[in-house]
């Protein structure tokens, strides 16, 4: 099942999914700019073989609801994300205001 959800940030309203597949289930919360996703999110990808797509993503781990994922700490972040002062350990909302 796949549920899309409005998300407010600090006054600003993205967009939240949340995937449930067997056993896991995928989180992710986005703007225009970029997005914030559960462990699932492969940040050495998005540097490495998808450079040139300039993505702004940031990676948290351990969480299980678009609420923790607001809240959690970010484990890894994309080079075009730290170009935006997204920096690993700052909390997901944080990062998505800095993606606005």
């Amino acid at each position: 099942m796949v549920t899309m959800v409005p998300v407010a940030v600090g006054g600003h309203i993205m967009l939240g999914v949340e995937v449930k597949l067997p056993k896991t289930t995928l989180l992710t919360i986005s703007n225009d700019r970029g997005y914030i996703m559960c462990g699932a999110l492969d940040v050495g990808l998005l540097n490495e073989r998808l450079a040139d797509r300039g993505i702004i993503a940031g990676r948290a781990v351990g969480v299980r609801t678009l609420e923790q994922l607001l809240e959690a700490p970010l484990e890894s972040v994309t080079v075009e994300a730290e170009k935006l002062g997204i920096v690993p350990g700052m909390k997901g909302s944080e990062a998505l205001l800095k993606m606005i």
